[in-house]
């Protein structure tokens, strides 16, 4: 039997050009679960060739990786080289190209370039309860994107939590209490413990606070020693706008006094009333919530949570309602940047 590579037809098959290998959009990337198929969450992309490009990718690819994040939750892409703030900056663009400014801040942070900022600037020891992005507001972002660019020595996980899980785990006596209710955030800035009303605000304008507030649906009180307090009362649970699904959204457990370490909660129970606090919830009604209440929910969210080591190039992407999120402790330096988007204002005011 002859070859049939040899002699002539070899050199035929040498002389024909070579044909590029191209790999379809979907090709491009694999996708697998991060625990296995256990729990199928979160979602992990990850690339099928070197030199993958994630922001052209993720730019041709919008509608797909939003109907994988609606079904999900949330999405973390990893191994794509994602290296500076100014790279998380393009991705995050090409994903929503209307990102967003963080207004009515409820922690400190510091924008590292044009609408990214770091993430909640608590001290590296304490540990932040996972939950949904400005959920004490009127409007809120509907995407939230996070990039690890250093991750800690030890610790500094940034949990998430299904809340899909997690409104079927809360206690249904709980949860009627509290749609009966809803919940009150009162506010006191600039108590010298807390954020001033400049920084959560982001403006030196009484008047531009004033409008903010009326717009949304909260009392403004101007006190002495340029103090200012805001009352506001908001939903407990919110409906998915793309896919009607009804989600525990609320930020009670996070505002409310129990969420303080004891030695800060006893020292400033010792000089402030409750509703003197810098910040905490109630019912709507005014009436107290009980410490056991928000330790259940608190309970909830950790027994429900995901947590992994960030990897640095991370880009985690959540859907602000579908999903929750929180921060572990952690030692050594550590940066982790967050973008906000696609804006949602509650339809009840």
């Amino acid at each position: 039997m002859s070859n049939p590579i040899s002699g002539s037809n070899f050199n035929d098959f040498r002389s024909r050009p070579r044909k590029a290998v191209r790999l379809s959009q979907e090709e491009l990337v694999r996708t697998r679960y991060l625990d296995g198929d256990a729990d199928r969450f979160p979602l992990v992309m990850e690339p099928n060739a070197e030199s993958i490009n994630l922001t052209s990718w993720a730019g041709a690819n919008r509608a797909s990786v939003e109907e994988q994040l609606l079904r999900h939750g949330v999405i973390l892409f990893r191994g794509f080289g994602v290296s500076s703030a100014e790279h998380f900056y393009e991705v995050s663009k090409a994903l929503y190209p209307e990102l967003l400014d963080y207004r009515e801040r409820a922690a400190p942070r510091n924008e590292v370039s044009s609408k990214i900022y770091t993430s909640t600037e608590f001290p590296a020891d304490q540990y932040i309860p996972l939950h949904h992005e400005m959920s004490y507001s009127h409007n809120w972002p509907t995407k939230i994107l996070f990039y690890c660019d250093q991750p800690a020595r030890k610790g500094g996980c940034t949990p998430v939590a299904d809340d899909r899980k997690v409104i079927d785990r809360l206690d249904p006596e709980i949860k009627r209490r509290f749609l009966e209710k809803k919940v009150m955030y009162i506010r006191n800035y600039g108590e010298g413990v807390d954020l001033s009303w400049r920084e959560a605000f982001q403006t030196d304008d009484r008047a531009a606070v004033e409008e903010y507030c009326q717009k949304a649906g909260a009392t403004v009180e101007w006190r002495d020693k340029d103090r200012l307090r805001t009352r506001s009362v908001r939903q407990v649970m919110v409906q998915h706008p793309r896919t009607g699904e009804t989600i525990w959204f609320n930020h009670a457990h996070m505002f409310h006094v129990s969420n303080l370490q004891p030695a800060v909660r006893e020292s400033l129970l010792s000089e402030f009333a409750p509703d003197e606090l810098p910040r905490n919830a109630f019912y709507g009604d005014g009436t107290p919530i009980d410490d056991a209440v928000l330790e259940h929910i608190r309970q909830v969210y950790q027994d429900t949570a995901v947590s992994f080591p960030w990897e640095k190039g991370d880009v985690l992407l959540v859907d602000n309602i579908l999903a929750s999120h929180g921060r572990e402790p952690f030692e050594g330096p550590r940066t982790v940047l967050v973008a906000m988007a696609d804006l949602h204002t509650h339809p009840g005011l």
